[in-house]
């Protein structure tokens, strides 16, 4: 049984919601859908100002555990 498809602005829309429920992430994170074979995974980038800011590698921490999370529920859609 496959799992449902949803698009990459979609993962990213979700991923968001779910990091100001459980982090205090600071503006300026980017966050990209990277596709690795069948499966996927969150990217995030941010200039080196954001970088330094206090609660920013918490923040990336939490994004691979939503995506690893969302990745088990959801493929993206082409």
């Amino acid at each position: 049984m496959s799992k449902p498809a949803k698009t990459a602005a979609e993962l990213i829309a979700m991923a968001r919601a779910e990091l100001k429920v459980h982090a205090d992430c600071p503006e300026g994170m980017v966050i990209s859908v990277i596709r690795d074979g069948g499966s996927w995974e969150f990217r995030a980038s941010a200039d080196g100002a954001t970088v330094a800011k206090p609660g920013y590698p918490e923040c990336v921490a939490m994004l691979v555990q939503i995506g690893d999370h969302l990745a088990k529920q959801y493929d993206v859609a082409e």
